[in-house]
């Protein structure tokens, strides 16, 4: 089985609070790869960046003090161009989700993991870092051209770093 995690496409992070053209432009094609994983039968996660009314007060809120992704609000849903039904979907409170590494560490069978989404220099570095000293035999892929950081520069550094830690990262650009 293949397993592909879709990394935080949630309305703030593509066109609102957090959002950027580069966001925007990769949600079509992120799609296309739900779609395709989905169409042969592989499992498709999603993970969903989670704040509270209090997240200014929080260390993170301190360090980037844009309220985004605050439960319940239009900024915090998955972005239904790229929601599918009946996917899983996992909270996070943070960059990287231990439950996510825990449950795909609990599966039985993965011949890999590819991860995509937002941002790339912040959770999807976070979340395939995670994974791959979680598991470090299970191949971990990272689809560059599916993924958009906060900056260009970070989106190439995190590649960058994620490919010297045996992250395999592919640009599938049609």
């Amino acid at each position: 089985m293949k397993v592909l995690i879709v990394i935080d496409m949630q309305n703030d992070f593509i066109d609102g609070a957090l959002g950027t053209e580069e966001a925007v432009n990769i949600v079509d094609k992120v799609k296309e790869k739900i779609d395709s994983y989905l169409a042969a039968g592989d499992t498709v996660i999603y993970t969903q960046d989670t704040h509270t009314e209090a997240y200014l007060q929080t260390q993170e809120g301190q360090r980037l003090p844009v309220e985004h992704c605050i439960k319940g609000t239009p900024g915090w849903a998955i972005s239904p161009r790229v929601y599918v039904s009946g996917c899983q979907v996992i909270e996070k409170p943070s960059f990287g989700s231990i439950e996510l590494a825990e449950l795909m560490a609990g599966m039985k069978e993965i011949q890999s993991i590819e991860l995509i989404g937002l941002c790339t220099d912040i959770c999807v570095i976070a979340n395939a870092m995670i994974l791959k000293a979680k598991m470090p035999e299970i191949p971990i892929v990272v689809d560059s051209s599916c993924c958009a950081g906060a900056t260009l520069a970070g989106h190439q550094n995190a590649l960058q770093a994620m490919k010297i830690c045996q992250i395999e990262v592919q640009s599938n650009r049609s």
